[in-house]
């Protein structure tokens, strides 16, 4: 199986990386390889490589930037999934194309499941719910999987915001009114990895049940805190020496360009009961950390 993978060099991209190998011959694609941004470079590059199967976690993610910056947002996260998509269906390929919490407004009380009615709050939302429905619309067998509050140990990200900041202050006053589960990159591309695999056979990826499991998946840790219960958990773990006081706020006290929603609590049932389990934000961060 020739596996196209894009965005090589960010968080998800990079555990991914490691986590397919042994499923396919991976042609990971960097910005210079595949710019996103160009979408002639986004057809040339599935055309060249002829792929069986594009693993897409490459985005715009720069929520705030986003607002200044929304054509190439849109660009960026609706069009070119969507030219990705065009191209699979020429070649017969599959797509596996990562989404956000950020599709929805998270004013429901409770948990968001995969049929609930998108609503982006922001202009970052908006142009990745218009790749989710690019990439569907093309009719290719495919797989989009919606994560949240994603960190891991490189990039820019939560975590190394908060490891960073506890080496320069004596307090970190941080928001308490926002709800999500934070989701280490790694516990993306594993669980994306064994899909994969559930998904395939000697010969390959089987396209007949990948078409029968296609739609839009909720891909995040178990169990849900706050950025401010995210931030004091940072803190408090072992490999954390300087202890600041983190105290909490409301998303008023910290206004930023683009609207945050209060709840991005995703229910992960429906990836669970049909792939594989997940774990607790709270364990998988203690792996990260250790």
């Amino acid at each position: 199986m020739k596996i196209l993978l894009t965005g090589v060099n960010g968080q998800i991209g990079h555990e991914l990386l490691r986590s397919l190998q042994g499923l396919g011959d991976i042609h990971a694609m960097d910005r210079a390889r595949m710019d996103l941004a160009d979408l002639d470079s986004v057809r040339r590059a599935v055309r060249e490589i002829r792929p069986d199967l594009i693993v897409n976690p490459a985005a715009y993610t720069a929520v705030d930037q986003a607002e200044r910056e929304p054509d190439l947002a849109m660009r960026i996260n609706g069009e070119a999934p969507g030219v990705m998509a065009e191209e699979a269906a020429r070649i017969g390929a599959a797509m596996v194309h990562y989404s956000t919490d950020y599709v929805f407004d998270g004013t429901k009380q409770g948990a968001y499941a995969e049929d609930d009615l998108p609503a982006p709050a922001n202009v970052y939302g908006r142009s990745k719910l218009a790749g989710e429905q690019a990439v569907v619309a093309s009719g290719i067998p495919h797989l989009i999987l919606r994560t949240s509050w994603v960190y891991g140990l490189r990039g820019r990200n939560f975590l190394l915001t908060i490891r960073r900041l506890a080496q320069e202050k004596d307090e970190l006053r941080i928001v308490s009114d926002q709800v999500g589960a934070p989701t280490w990159c790694r516990t993306i591309s594993d669980a994306t990895a064994h899909t994969v695999a559930r998904l395939s056979q000697v010969r390959g990826l089987d396209l007949d049940l990948l078409r029968a499991r296609s739609g839009v998946y909720h891909l995040a840790a178990q169990g849900q805190t706050t950025w401010y219960g995210f931030a004091q958990t940072i803190v408090a773990h072992k490999t954390i020496l300087r202890k600041p006081v983190v105290t909490p706020i409301g998303t008023a006290d910290y206004p930023l360009p683009a609207r945050r929603p209060a709840n991005s609590s995703l229910s992960c049932a429906k990836f669970t009961s049909t792939f594989c389990a997940l774990p607790q934000w709270s364990d998988a961060l203690d792996l990260c950390l250790d």
